[in-house]
């Protein structure tokens, strides 16, 4: 049999056919191996799904990380849910597609996101919990959550509630304007809220419903409550958004508000803290929106498979009047 030379056209068209092949192959492979949504430079994508828009603390939230996402050079892939579940699941599995790096969310609710948790598991993307936690028993379906004790906040605005009423020698009548229900600083601030105010038992609970976080929530819940209710000694608002829309129904009813009704609340924004300083609140126990620079940590962290710490509480205080004159000069929210 005669052998091709090395000059022959066969042998060149060989060649040529195996150098595609090869090249092709090449090409192949490195597809295969990036993936996770990384971009050629390493930079880190995050799918981020936020709650919604219903306060000013929400928005200040949004704010801080899209700044910080900037900052840290992280591509941000941003959703919001409009305060639906079905929505947040919806990008959540969106995000898995896409084949981000990392996946973060603030849960509209505490239930039901083991099976959609679970598939950013399977597909090797780390979730982490910002600002709510979630009721799933496998903690390993998120890397870490990230936010306030939410418990520790209510029990913090019971606390001072306990303290201002010591002297009081009958009941004192208590309106509670509950955050989205079961979303889980509704659920917390609750609880702490209860438990603190268990100490006198002349504090008495006497309506508790649902104002969604919402300033027209808010106003709207006060509003039967005060026709439902002749005496109303203290409100307890799930945020400062409810707080300022109670604020509207009390003083259309007549009533001066941080003086004939105590008005507590929780977040202390800007618009919070002004009611304060002005003395229609009576007090604020803080919960800081600004989570950005400490999640795109978080992100980069986990995308290198670090390990960190399940559970990262923010730093915050509580405000009474002269505290919250004194601070709003410089508040960034």
């Amino acid at each position: 049999m005669r052998k091709m030379r090395p000059n022959s056209a066969p042998w060149r068209a060989a060649a040529v056919l195996a150098s595609v092949l090869l090249v092709g192959s090449m090409a192949a492979c490195g597809n295969s191996d990036t993936g996770g949504g990384s971009t050629d430079d390493g930079k880190i994508t995050l799918g981020f799904s936020q709650v919604g828009a219903e306060s000013g603390w929400r928005t200040a939230n949004t704010t801080s990380i899209k700044e910080a996402a900037a900052a840290a050079g992280i591509e941000l892939k941003f959703d919001d849910a409009q305060q639906k579940q079905e929505n947040q699941i919806k990008a959540i599995r969106n995000y898995i597609q896409q084949k981000v790096d990392v996946i973060a969310f603030s849960p509209v609710v505490e239930s039901g996101w083991d099976t959609v948790l679970k598939e950013a598991k399977d597909a090797g993307i780390p979730v982490i919990l910002t600002d709510r936690s979630v009721d799933s028993a496998d903690k390993s379906l998120y890397k870490t959550f990230l936010g306030s004790d939410f418990v520790k906040e209510g029990r913090l605005a019971g606390e001072w509630l306990i303290e201002q009423k010591k002297t009081a020698s009958g009941p004192v009548n208590i309106v509670e304007l509950q955050g989205n229900t079961g979303a889980a600083p509704a659920n917390d601030r609750k609880k702490g809220f209860g438990e603190a105010i268990a100490a006198n038992p002349n504090l008495k609970i006497i309506a508790s419903q649902p104002g969604d976080f919402t300033r027209a929530g808010g106003k709207q819940v006060m509003e039967q409550f005060l026709k439902a209710n002749p005496k109303i000694d203290v409100l307890f608002a799930h945020n400062d958004d409810m707080g300022l829309g109670a604020l509207e129904a009390i003083t259309a009813a007549g009533k001066v508000p941080g003086k004939d009704i105590t008005i507590i609340t929780v977040d202390a924004v800007k618009d919070g803290m002004q009611a304060l300083a002005d003395g229609k609140f009576n007090f604020i126990a803080e919960c800081s929106p600004l989570l950005g620079p400490q999640l795109m940590d978080l992100a980069k962290k986990v995308h290198a498979g670090e390990e960190v710490p399940a559970r990262i509480e923010t730093e915050e205080t509580t405000f009474t009047q002269e505290q919250a004159k004194e601070a709003l000069p410089n508040r960034k929210y």
